[in-house]
C-alpha cells in the first residue's frame, strides 16, 4: 500500500512538472504579433489577447450559434487555436504567399507543445485543436465563426484597418467572412452588415 502511494505521489509529481512546463512555454503566445489592430487603436493584437478576446465572446454570443453547442469544448479550441505559431508563425488570413489553412507546420507544433503535457491531457488537447482545423462539428463551425468575427469588428473600428494597409478587396474579404454562418446566421447577417457598410463608406474597396 504505501508503494502503490509512493509511486502514485510520484506520478503526480511528474504530471505537476509537466504541466508548469507547458505553462511556460505557452507564454510564449503573448509575443506573437497579429496583423489586426486593437478596436481604435494603431498597436497590433497579439495571439493571447485575440484568443482570450474569442473565449469571452464564444460565452457572451453562444446564444446565436445555429446549433445547441458545448460551450466549454468551444471556448477551449479558441484559447488554444493558435499555440501551434508558437513554432509555426503567425499567418496572415489573407496572405498570398503561404496557405492560411493548416500545414505540416503547425501539426508538428501541435505535437510538441501539447507533448508537453501528461499523455491524457496532451491527447485532448490535440484532438480538440484538430476539431477546430477540421471545422466540422458544430463546436468547430462556431469556434471559427467567433475567429472570423473579431478581426472584421476590428478593422471596421480602424477605418479599414488590415483591409486598407494591406490592400485587401471586397471579395476576398466575403469569401474569408462569409464562414461565419456556418456557426451562426444570425452573426453573419450582423456581419455581411458591416462588410456591406465599409464598402459604403469607403473602406473597403470593390474591384
Amino acid at each position: 500500500m504505501t508503494n502503490a502511494i509512493s509511486n502514485r505521489n510520484k506520478m503526480n509529481t511528474q504530471d505537476l512538472l509537466d504541466q508548469i512546463a507547458f505553462i511556460k512555454e505557452i507564454d510564449k503566445v503573448k509575443y506573437i504579433q497579429r496583423k489586426t489592430k486593437l478596436f481604435n487603436s494603431d498597436r497590433c493584437e497579439n495571439d493571447a489577447e485575440h484568443s482570450w478576446h474569442l473565449a469571452l465572446m464564444a460565452i457572451i454570443l453562444a446564444e446565436h450559434s445555429n446549433e445547441s453547442i458545448d460551450v466549454l469544448k468551444v471556448v477551449k479550441m479558441v484559447l488554444i487555436h493558435d499555440i501551434v505559431e508558437i513554432d509555426a508563425g503567425d499567418v496572415f488570413i489573407y496572405d498570398t504567399a503561404k496557405n492560411y489553412s493548416n500545414t505540416d507546420e503547425e501539426r508538428l507544433a501541435a505535437n510538441r507543445i501539447f507533448g508537453l503535457l501528461p499523455k491524457n491531457q496532451a491527447e485532448e488537447l490535440i484532438a480538440i485543436w484538430e476539431e477546430f482545423e477540421a471545422g466540422e462539428t458544430d463546436e468547430a463551425k462556431f469556434a471559427k465563426s467567433m475567429d472570423r468575427l473579431e478581426p472584421l469588428l476590428q478593422n471596421t473600428s480602424n477605418d479599414g484597418g488590415t483591409w486598407k494597409e494591406f490592400g485587401v478587396n471586397y471579395d476576398k474579404v466575403y469569401e474569408k467572412k462569409s464562414v461565419i454562418q456556418e456557426g451562426s446566421k444570425s452573426i453573419w447577417n450582423y456581419a455581411e452588415g458591416l462588410i456591406d457598410e465599409s464598402v459604403e463608406k469607403g473602406i473597403l474597396k470593390k474591384e
